[in-house]
């Protein structure tokens, strides 16, 4: 068994488990169908469908904007749910309104590891996940968001703590060879920028689902997002929205199989659901059960797990609570878990799959009161249905709940404890173990005794920080790959939670040979040859307008002929999207952009230039008149350009004859008080009768003797009067 130093033992097989217990209680019938036209459930084509936001996340717990799959960066126009109007299944606005208020000031990491104390708001911060994603994360409060402050620049006390933490210790064993199952959460990315897209993520908004209760303008038509609406002005039918919901829900479900056998081509034999397959199923009031319409659909996909011997898994949201203090919570947490039990029992899959097909759930948040949200959940669990029990297993945070604190909890209830190495990193007890990979490795044997007592194989949860985190805020965030394997025994079920979902598995099989590393290839940057294109037929020129020779119906022809795109049927349908021959599936790290075709960017044609022309700014040709229009223009300019000069010239002139008249007035005043008389230093400035005075030393006509320009201000005596200075006397 390779090593790098040291050595660990390797897991014992687990044996065989018992049968499942009993299946879940049924909740209330859905409506029947109402309507036989066919929902479009492409995201492209139906502005309606949206992708489910936790599906696009390393995992649930993970929700900042750097941690999801980037539709716009692989050129894919998808709006998500926006804040204004939450259509989350168990989301509460009244209980995240009312922590709005407490929780303004944003919190602190811990300084150490796991066990420092923390306040209330640092506590609950785990019990008010995100209600959905949006694009613009930039005014969300920080405790809808638990790892968003890894965005914020961090304070330097926080830093100077987190860097005077003792490094971690780390193990040295690589679990090879590998023999376990590698998996990835939700969605493939490869396959959702297929064309048609596959993934078992759609959703829409409660508004979507109400507006579809109204039929169609035209019913004899498929949906449009323009041409053909719900009529809001014919009365709405329930029965109707309720269909709406099921065609998505049923998609979804179809996708599993295409994914279930992508995965199984690639050596990828691990998938958790996504809990949004079933959009609002757990709602209070727009929830349904799922029997009635997605057995046959389920039962389907399921028998393709059973076949491929792929283990499938769900991990609810954060809102999924059980230990909260209120009531609200309690009941749609309840509600929540009683739908991803009926979903994993549809799916008929043989025992030991059926088993191991289990529910990972996050004890959540602490309310202050750590013995008192542990008493909760005991109650609380003790209400659960059997078939529930079987299926749930808990996992330690990054927030609130260690290893340490969650295992005695598993070991008195009887629950499978699933081990995150990444959460363990941050929040663990520095009084009993040390940061790292290394000392967890004593807790093995408790942590896989508590899936050996149900007879459940176990699984374990990797993903790592970006290199750049430095407090255990900005550690909470998931890198979109990872670079290593965790000392793990050789055949754990290990869930790879990264952003870059299937493409993480594959840099894993690259970096460490693993079983399937050569089956897939690099794919080429926005060429896609698995995919059936529609061939571009030219357009017909539709004849100019002569309605008196054309009918109606030719034109009515010509306009089919141009707005019809065949298909041309060159790959089976079973091969679509499925990589090709040569498997061309894996895109380097941040590379999404080539998923999707290249943008093409349509420069404006230029116009043919005839001989002896020129073109003006405008790219248009200019003709005599332009021309002669143009010179013109250019003239006034110089010319207006001249006067503006000329007028600025004038005023400087202006401006120094003032102050030399000011100088020589103040000298005169002086020289006449001293000859006794006003009327002596009169005569001695040489005041003429014409009221114009010489000026020789100025700087007008280059220093030539002259007159002062009319635009030359005359100074003023004390008296009023005007009086002129020949210089020449002075």
């Amino acid at each position: 068994m390779p090593k790098r130093k040291g050595s660990a033992a390797p897991a014992q097989p687990l044996p065989m488990l018992h049968e499942d217990g009993p299946p879940p209680p049924k909740r209330r019938a859905s409506a029947p169908r109402a309507s036989k036209t066919k929902a479009l459930t492409n995201p492209d084509e139906n502005a309606n469908v949206l992708d489910a936001p936790e599906a696009l996340r390393a995992s649930p717990d993970a929700s900042g904007p750097d941690e999801q799959v980037d539709i716009d960066k692989a050129k894919q126009d998808t709006d998500f749910v926006e804040d204004a109007d939450s259509d989350a299944s168990l989301s509460d606005m009244s209980d995240i309104e009312s922590l709005v208020k407490t929780n303004a000031t944003p919190t602190k990491a811990p300084k150490q590891g796991g066990s420092a104390k923390k306040t209330p708001a640092e506590k609950d911060q785990k019990s008010v996940a995100p209600v959905k994603t949006n694009k613009d994360h930039t005014n969300e409060p920080q405790f809808l968001d638990p790892e968003a402050d890894g965005e914020d620049e961090a304070d330097e006390e926080e830093i100077q703590a987190a860097l005077s933490r003792p490094p971690p210790v780390n193990s040295d064993y690589l679990p090879l060879p590998w023999k376990g199952r590698l998996g990835y959460a939700c969605l493939n990315t490869y396959l959702r920028f297929s064309n048609p897209p596959v993934f078992s993520s759609r959703t829409c908004r409660i508004a979507s689902i109400l507006e579809n209760r109204h039929p169609l303008r035209d019913p004899n038509e498929p949906p449009h997002a323009t041409k053909n609406r719900p009529d809001k002005e014919q009365p709405a039918d329930v029965r109707r929205g309720q269909e709406f919901v099921e065609q998505l829900c049923l998609a979804n479900v179809r996708d599993i199989q295409k994914m279930l056998r992508w995965n199984d081509k690639y050596g990828i034999k691990f998938l958790r659901l996504s809990s949004e397959m079933f959009p609002f199923a757990s709602h209070e009031e727009y929830g349904y059960k799922l029997a009635s319409f997605a057995s046959e659909a389920l039962a389907e996909a399921g028998k393709v797990a059973a076949e491929l011997g792929h283990r499938l898994t769900t991990h609810p949201g954060q809102f999924t609570q059980l230990g909260s203090p209120r009531k609200s919570v309690i009941d749609n947490a309840l509600r929540d878990l009683d739908y991803h039990a009926e979903l994993l029992s549809l799916l008929k899959l043989p025992p030991q799959q059926n088993r191991d097909a289990v529910m990972i759930l996050h004890l959540g948040g602490v309310f202050g009161d750590k013995d008192a949200t542990l008493n909760r959940f005991r109650e609380n669990y003790a209400r659960l249905p059997q078939g529930v029990k079987d299926r749930l297993v808990l996992e330690n945070d990054d927030v609130s709940w260690s290893v340490h604190e969650l295992l005695p909890l598993c070991e008195e209830l009887n629950i499978p404890l699933v081990l995150d190495y990444h959460h363990h990193n941050i929040i663990f007890d520095p009084t009993q173990i040390r940061e790292g990979t290394k000392d967890i490795m004593d807790l093995y044997p408790r942590i896989l005794a508590t899936w050996k007592r149900k007879n459940i194989t176990p699984k374990m949860h990797y993903s790592e920080p970006t290199p750049a985190a430095i407090t255990g805020r900005q550690r909470r965030k998931h890198n979109p790959r990872v670079a290593t394997l965790p000392p793990c025994p050789p055949d754990m079920d290990l869930m790879i939670e990264a952003k870059d979902k299937e493409q993480a598995v594959f840099e894993l099989m690259r970096t460490f040979k693993l079983p399937g590393f050569n089956t897939f290839n690099d794919m080429l940057p926005h060429v896609r040859k698995d995919d059936n294109k529609p061939i571009k037929t030219p357009k017909k020129k539709t004849p100019k307008k002569k309605a008196k020779k054309i009918k109606e119906e030719e034109e009515e022809d010509v306009e089919e002929e141009e707005a019809a795109e065949p298909v041309q049927e060159i790959i089976p349908a079973d091969e679509v999207g499925m990589g090709g021959p040569e498997g061309r599936v894996y895109w380097p790290p941040g590379q999404e952009e080539w998923l999707r075709p290249k943008k093409k960017v349509v420069a404006p044609k230029k116009p043919k230039v005839p001989p002896g022309k020129e073109l003006d700014e405008k790219g248009r040709i200019i003709t005599p008149a332009m021309k002669k229009k143009m010179e013109k223009a250019e003239q006034d300019k110089v010319k207006e350009e001249e006067q503006d000069a000329a007028q600025a010239e004038g005023e400087k002139l202006a401006k120094e004859v003032e102050m030399e008249i000011d100088a020589v007035e103040g000298e005169e005043e002086v020289k006449g008080k001293g000859k006794g008389g006003k009327g002596k230093a009169n005569k001695a400035n040489g005041v003429k009768a014409n009221g114009v005075k010489k000026i020789t030393k100025s700087k007008v006509d280059g220093g030539t003797n002259g007159e002062v320009p009319p635009s030359a201000k005359l100074g003023r005596r004390a008296s009023g009067r005007t009086r002129k200075v020949d210089y020449a006397e002075e």
